[in-house]
């Protein structure tokens, strides 16, 4: 399918070619370019012959010699170069489907997009995948590819997903293994569906993929308040979440010693849930599964950690008040009595915002909204600054999910208010804030 162009990058190799705005991308070197994924592939060679047709639908070809790698400079009307592929599934534990009426659209869309694993690092179940599809991966040699596993039991894998063609399409997963595709899988856990005896049996074949498989998240389903009419699951509490650990860590010391990496991983919020210390940051290896809560703060306590160790207080006396997830609240918390011995001058609040708007089974920061920040701090002693993760917000760092905005929280409260990175280092920046006494060589 021909995709239109809508403007050229000044002084690119497509200017000095005579494209212009308006144009219709056909093909290069006679592949046909289909969307991001044909484009970015083909336009690394450093001789192109590009088809094009203009406005009046006439065709011409230019030729292109450029830089290995470098870009054509073409822009289109979306990053995909067409519409985004939407999910089929109706999987049990669907987290939009447990959203309430009255959210921005956006938010109500379910991608199952494989350009977008490669994009974004988005996870696929492979369900609306066609051959043509795996065939180019396969092609392209796109690793890693991320993917949505939950079962290796196709008749399970039906069930849990709401989609007779759940467990044939895993043959794409063995296909994409065979071929020497890096995956990285992960597996949304039910209570009592696909955890137990089910999360062995798939721990033992993905684990068999290895190398391909160079990862396994085992990650807990999220349930909110808004589950009227959907299918009964129970929240994982203290012994089923420490059930869950027990098995990744038994398996991740088999892999370990056989193939000299740990490949599964329990998440993050399986060890607060279970109340069990988080393990230390080798422990995770290469950090595979970082988007995906897994290792996420052990990173951070190394990263924060180690900018102690390089660590000088502001002169000046400061007072900041923190907020997070009720999950992460006790680990933050021991985090910043380090600092605090540390550091005499400095006022540093930790408040855990309770999840209304979702329930108070949602204990996540990413989950947490603008009105619930807005409705528990109302009064209180904010100090000098607000500090917030920037995994409250959408990609684009200036909204929650309920809509309320920074600026609404600037306006309610009357202080800085703050968006701080899931890094240590900038994490501790943040709180002493810009001293120039303590921009030592970690800042520098």
């Amino acid at each position: 399918m021909p995709v239109k162009i809508t403007s050229v990058e000044p002084n690119s190799p497509a200017q000095r070619a005579g494209i212009q705005k308006g144009d219709t991308l056909v093909s290069i070197n006679s592949n046909q370019i289909c969307d991001v994924l044909d484009y970015r592939f083909y336009e690394t060679n450093q001789h192109l012959s590009i088809v094009l047709h203009n406005e009046k639908d006439e065709p011409r070809t230019v030729e292109i010699r450029k830089g290995e790698y470098e870009s054509i400079g073409l822009e289109f009307e979306t990053y995909l170069m067409d519409r985004q592929h939407s999910c089929r599934n109706h999987c049990v534990f669907c987290f939009i489907d447990q959203l309430p009426k009255g959210m921005r659209d956006t938010l109500y869309f379910k991608d199952d997009d494989e350009r977008l694993s490669f994009l974004f690092g988005n996870y696929i179940t492979l369900t609306n995948m066609s051959d043509h599809d795996v065939e180019r991966i396969i092609e392209m040699h796109i690793s890693p590819v991320n993917i949505s596993v939950h079962t290796t039991n196709p008749e399970l894998r039906v069930r849990m997903m709401g989609n007779r063609f759940a467990g044939e399409s895993l043959r794409i997963l063995y296909r994409l293994a065979d071929a020497g595709i890096r995956l990285n899988c992960q597996l949304v856990l039910c209570k009592g569906l696909n955890d137990g005896e089910e999360l062995e049996r798939s721990l033992n074949d993905l684990g068999a993929l290895h190398p391909s498989v160079q990862s396994i998240a085992l990650v807990p389903f999220g349930m909110t308040k808004f589950r009227e009419g959907l299918y009964p699951l129970e929240p994982y509490n203290e012994a089923a979440a420490r059930g869950v650990i027990e098995i990744a860590e038994g398996y991740g010391a088999r892999f370990l010693q056989k193939y000299g990496r740990r490949l599964c991983y329990a998440a993050d919020e399986f060890y607060l849930k279970a109340n069990r210390p988080i393990p230390p940051a080798e422990f995770y290896g290469d950090f595979d599964q970082l988007d995906n809560g897994v290792g996420m703060l052990a990173n951070f306590r190394q990263e924060m950690e180690d900018a102690l160790q390089d660590f000088s207080p502001p002169k000046k006396e400061r007072s900041v008040t923190l907020i997070t997830g009720t999950a992460a609240y006790p680990f933050l918390l021991k985090l910043l009595d380090e600092l605090r011995i540390k550091c005499h001058n400095l006022t540093c609040n930790l408040i855990p915002i309770t999840n209304d708007f979702f329930g108070h089974t949602i204990t996540v920061s990413g989950l947490v909204t603008g009105g619930d920040i807005l409705k528990q701090l109302k009064g209180k002693p904010l100090g000098d600054e607000l500090l917030l993760p920037n995994t409250m917000l959408r990609r684009e760092g200036d909204i929650f999910l309920d809509d309320v905005s920074l600026e609404d929280l600037r306006r309610a409260f009357g202080v800085k208010v703050t968006v701080v990175p899931n890094d240590g280092y900038a994490f501790l920046q943040a709180i002493i804030g810009s001293d120039e006494s303590c921009q030592n060589r970690w800042l520098q």
